[in-house]
């Protein structure tokens, strides 16, 4: 993944962010250590990012729509209540084992269920309401897994979106992933159901509240 900030800023951000949990923090070095692809984990700052969501619009419910390792549930959780739940969805068993390794090891992994199937099947068989939903998984489905996922959350619920600027090549789409992210960027500002904010942490965030009178 090419970098939208400089290796230094991002080190910089770092050094003056909250420190992650040791959970999280193995968990990061077992996936470098165990994955062919580990820039697909979130990371420090995108990972307290989203602990400070879920804490700043006090959440209760919360739905994920790609797993890997774990990572993001795992630093969702820690800023969930006691009573607290996520939902989160994946197909690949054997990323999503060291999940379930590292969440075991974590004060909060009980807050999280995993559900093992394509994300549009699972997302059929629930009703919510979520208080804040994080997609993240396969960019062609970005914009079906909106749709399938925006009439599931409260009226002021939040909606945030992984990989929005795509390394950059949002402003070049060439291959069919680039254009299929444009698309949804484009689907995403247009909806009159929710106030969006693009974010350039990391790769691009994306993030979306539905209006009060949302449907």
């Amino acid at each position: 993944m090419d970098k939208i900030v400089s290796a230094p800023i991002e080190a910089y951000c770092r050094q003056h962010t909250a420190p992650l949990s040791p959970v999280l923090e193995t968990l990061i070095a077992a996936t470098q250590a165990q994955t062919t692809a580990p820039q697909m984990l979130s990371g420090h700052l995108e990972g307290t990012l989203l602990r400070f969501l879920v804490q700043l619009t006090h959440a209760h419910h919360v739905l994920e729509i790609g797993t890997f390792t774990g990572f993001s549930a795992l630093a969702m959780a820690e800023g969930l209540p006691p009573e607290g739940r996520i939902i989160t969805c994946d197909v690949n068993p054997e990323s999503t084992a060291i999940a379930r390794e590292y969440w075991a090891q974590s004060p909060h992994g009980h807050k999280i269920e995993l559900r093992l199937a394509p994300a549009l099947d699972t997302l059929a068989s629930l009703s919510g309401p979520f208080d804040l939903v994080f997609i993240d998984a396969d960019k062609a489905n970005y914009g079906a897994y909106w749709e399938a996922v925006l009439p599931k959350v409260r009226p002021g619920g939040l909606i945030a979106v992984d990989n929005v600027l795509w390394s950059g090549r949002v402003l070049d789409p060439q291959a069919a992933s680039d254009k299929a992210i444009v698309a949804f960027n484009h689907q995403a500002a247009a909806d009159t159901r929710v106030e969006t904010l693009m974010l350039s942490i990391r790769d691009g965030l994306l993030l979306a509240r539905k209006r009060l009178d949302g449907q």
